[in-house]
């Protein structure tokens, strides 16, 4: 019996592919829900090494400590506002945002905390509003309606300039990819040993099928496709 492809193998979740949690800084979401006006001021911002965005710590009038998505631009200091005014790094509901104000951490429906442009440079733009609706251009050029009382923030994710940094040395690369927990380097299946995977083996070959029985013990590819 030949081992476990690599995306068995991690699907297992044995600890050689377990994400290295105890090392983030904590969950993004948002910090209460109210329909009053709450302010913060960003006491910190500092590197999160789970994520491609930077983190501000913001403190609020209540007392209660926050870790928001820095946006370009915010700096220590500043003041934010949640239900406020539509400056930077706020949230608000989308009803309250002006059309044309570029928006990230955009809520699915309320209350479900941020879904939409999480990532550094991703943002959205309010295109339209109605009664019963907001629509918000993503960045994949789709329309979406979204309930009025959705909350987003306002700005762009800082951060998004790391893609022009190239990894110079393979060590760099690895440790990137090692603390996200993702697969690399990534090896072509036909380069491996025929013990490691279905399609390796002899590289002299003709092309091998992907297509595979249902009933095979290790299936990869098209399994038990209905066309060929």
């Amino acid at each position: 019996m030949p081992k476990r492809p690599i995306v068995r193998a991690r699907g297992k979740g044995g600890p050689r592919y377990l994400a290295p949690s105890h090392r983030f800084t904590t969950k993004y979401d948002y910090p209460f829900f109210t329909t009053e006006k709450v302010y913060g001021k960003v006491v910190d911002i500092i590197d999160a090494v789970e994520r491609n965005t930077p983190l501000a710590l913001i403190e609020f009038e209540n007392g209660i400590k926050w870790y928001q998505i820095a946006p370009e631009g915010l700096k220590t200091g500043d003041t934010i506002s949640i239900n406020g005014e539509p400056t930077l790094g706020s949230v608000l509901m989308l009803k309250d945002i002006p059309e044309g104000t570029k928006v990230y951490g955009i809520e699915k429906y309320p209350g479900s905390g941020p879904k939409f442009c999480r990532s550094a440079g991703s943002f959205g733009i309010v295109v339209g509003k109605s009664l019963n609706s907001v629509k918000v251009l993503l960045p994949s050029q789709k329309i979406i309606e979204l309930d009025p009382r959705c909350r987003a923030s306002v700005g762009v994710p800082a951060g998004y300039g790391h893609k022009e940094k190239p990894f110079l040395k393979a060590g760099k690369k690895f440790h990137a990819m090692r603390a996200r927990n993702k697969r690399w380097p990534i090896v072509s299946p036909t380069k491996m040993n025929a013990v490691d995977h279905p399609w390796g083996g002899k590289s002299k070959r003709p092309k091998k099928s992907k297509q595979v029985s249902a009933r095979a013990p290790l299936k990869v590819g098209s399994v038990g496709p209905k066309r060929k």
